[in-house]
């Protein structure tokens, strides 16, 4: 029976707030008034009447959470709040320093709030007066990609709250232990390679560019954070997580108020044995400190905040046979040795290889090819070998001996003097080179998006390539031809390639790959020079006068320039790039004009810390002591800086009087 427009709008209405009260339930408090197939049938009633009156339709409706085409790529998102990473502990003591550390930064006791850090997918979520707006994953922490569509599919996140609000919250995408085997069972009956884990099933579907793919995946989320709103904030992180359960958001139940750190020792001892009994991967505990105002106190440091910890569980640890030891080589001519170890499974990932290190690590583990070892994950990429099981050797092993030459060198290979590292005599070796066009498109220098690694080395193999300034030469007729390159591809490299041919000044020092050059390096040159013209004029002597700048770093700089093969290269580059002028910005805050080196560890903070602070209120931070330096900050164990700053006249501040003087 046909309905008027008048009544199919109120019927609209009533149907989209009682599906919306039922997923509610279901998805977010995990209760049910109906049955699936009730709901199902309130669904399909509303689509038939939306599809009768599609002016109707509304972007908070329950239908469009799948819905349009696929994308043809992700847009950038600048977050309007900075997204930080948790610094992690793994033991109780690394706890017990973070409270201490806590308490004197704060100069109080304060209270904490511990979460289950769950192993998924960070989200950012704006809702402009109650309507889900954008979706962005974090990114580098100042711009992620808009996966807006990929997220409407997720059924325990609202797209409408239940105020109208404005705010940005953040959470954790992550797919359930049975999905992820109801996935694999498919995958398996179609011959396709298994995934290994939930975390990495759900990163990967978020970032799929159809929509309908990632709503099959029945995704799930939980949100633990307001970072930013139109009204005022709980005054504790218990509130918090009250007040996104009212908004409408699904919030992990098992969140403890802690009055002492100690009471978050023993709800981490808790949890350990029984995280595999969740549906989801749990990988440790998010520890917070619970009020508000003491968070503010304890601030941030580069990269992480001074209130908050991940309390990561035990890590796994598991042995397995070293089969071979091989070398990699860096953009510097860095020598690493590698070991290749048979497939071992451990913190839910394959691992085959570990990094030794060094010359000296492998002498002092005494490791041997044909060794069984015992390899440790702990939240990095590369496991570390922990050591040998010696009982199990058979007299076949050998000692390794370091390789005086490297195929991947072209020749011979040297250790750097003062230093356990090697590195390659030649210094323009394929592997270098390749290496070094890994970085030159990265992030941190020319940021060439969808020229990744495997693109590259396609690139360098085919000879499309061979120096920096031919990726800006490159044409369609270049890459069409290519194996695996598409038409679609090829137009959004050649678009990707134009939008980066204006680079700042210290992202285009970062790209040469000079040897001792790194980020802090860059700006120091970017801010006393200011224009590119100006660094290739300057002398060894003209390096050495900038705060934070030593003589090893100044050769190196000035041998960089003089190189005519480097030079002839940087002409060709600048034929194709725009190198924008520093802005020089003239900082401000009681410390402005002031040049600090720290020397030792300091106990009450992170180093990154320390030096974020000084920042913070104006001042610079260099690496090496000059006449020109303000202050040496000494902690436990100084090195040579401090001697240094005693010849030379430099005023020292302990840390007590370090945290005095940035305090007041």
């Amino acid at each position: 029976m046909k309905v008027s427009r008048e009544e199919a709008k109120q019927r609209i209405l009533k149907l989209r707030e009682a599906i919306n009260h039922h997923r509610y339930l279901y998805h977010v408090l995990d209760r049910e008034e109906i049955s699936a197939a009730a709901l199902d049938s309130l669904k399909h009633e509303l689509t038939q009447l939306e599809s009768a009156y599609p002016e109707l339709i509304t972007p908070d409706s329950p239908t469009q959470r799948v819905a349009g085409e696929p994308l043809p790529a992700f847009k950038k998102i600048e977050h309007t709040v900075p997204q930080w990473s948790f610094n992690d502990a793994f033991t109780p003591d690394e706890m017990r320093e973070f409270d201490a550390r806590v308490r004197r930064v704060v100069g109080a006791a304060p209270t904490y709030v511990a979460e289950l850090k769950i192993d998924g997918f960070k989200i950012v979520l704006t809702y402009e007066r109650g309507l889900l707006k954008t979706a962005a994953t974090r990114g580098d922490g100042r711009v992620g990609e808009d996966v807006t569509a990929n997220v409407r599919t997720i059924e325990s996140i609202p797209l409408k709250l239940h105020e109208d609000v404005d705010l940005v919250v953040e959470g954790e995408i992550w797919l359930a232990k049975g999905e992820l085997e109801r996935i694999n069972a498919e995958r398996a009956a179609a011959g396709e390679p298994l995934f290994a884990n939930p975390r990495n099933v759900a990163a990967g579907t978020i970032r799929q560019l159809d929509a309908k793919a990632v709503a099959a995946r029945r995704l799930d989320s939980f949100i633990y954070d307001i970072a930013a709103a139109n009204f005022s904030l709980p005054s504790t992180q218990v509130e918090e997580l009250k007040r996104l359960q009212t908004l409408g958001f699904k919030v992990n139940k098992y969140f403890k108020f802690c009055r002492t750190i100690e009471e978050v020792i023993t709800y981490w001892q808790e949890w350990s044995p029984k995280r595999e009994a969740e549906s989801y991967a749990i990988d440790g505990l998010a520890v917070k400190v619970n009020e508000r105002s003491l968070q503010a106190l304890a601030g941030y440091t580069g990269k992480a905040p001074r209130f908050a910890i991940a309390f990561k569980f035990p890590a796994e640890e598991a042995t397995t046979v070293l089969e071979d030891i091989t070398f990699q080589v860096g953009r510097t001519g860095v020598v690493t040795p590698v070991a290749r170890l048979r497939p071992v499974l451990i913190a839910g990932t394959t691992v085959a290889r570990a990094t030794l290190h060094n010359e000296d690590e492998i002498k002092r583990l005494d490791v041997r090819v044909g060794d069984t070892v015992i390899i440790r994950k702990a939240g990095d990429i590369i496991p570390d070998i922990l050591s040998v099981v010696r009982e199990l050797r058979t007299g076949k092993e050998k000692p390794f001996v370091f390789p005086r030459t490297l195929a991947a060198c072209g020749g011979a290979i040297e250790r750097i003097p003062g230093q356990a590292a090697h590195r390659c005599v030649n210094r323009r070796s394929g592997a270098q080179l390749r290496r070094r066009f890994h970085h030159f498109v990265s992030k941190g220098a020319f940021d060439i998006d969808g020229l990744g690694r495997k693109l590259v080395d396609l690139l360098l193999d085919e000879g499309v390539i061979s120096s920096y300034p031919d990726l800006f030469d490159l044409t369609y007729d270049d890459l069409i031809s290519l194996p695996r390159l598409a038409e679609k591809s090829v137009t959004n490299l050649l678009s990707s390639i134009k939008q980066a041919r204006r680079v700042t000044l210290p992202r285009f020092l970062i790209s040469l790959s000079i040897d001792g050059l790194g980020e802090e390096t860059a700006e120091l040159l970017a801010h006393h020079f200011g224009t590119w013209a100006k660094i290739t004029r300057a002398k060894v002597g003209d390096f050495e006068a900038i705060a934070g700048i030593g003589p090893v770093v100044a050769k190196s700089l000035v041998d960089w320039m003089k190189d005519k093969e480097n030079a002839a290269m940087v002409k060709r580059l600048l034929a194709s790039v725009k190198v924008e002028p520093y802005k020089q910005v003239t900082a401000s805050g009681p410390l402005a004009g002031q040049t600090f080196v720290l020397t030792g560890t300091l106990e009450s903070l992170p180093r990154a810390a320390a030096k974020q602070a000084i920042k913070n209120l104006g001042g610079r931070v260099v690496e090496s002591v000059s006449r020109s330096t303000t202050f040496v900050v000494v902690g436990r164990e100084p090195g040579e800086k401090l001697t240094q700053a005693e010849v030379l006249g430099v005023k020292t501040l302990t840390e007590t009087e370090f945290l005095k003087l940035i305090k007041s």
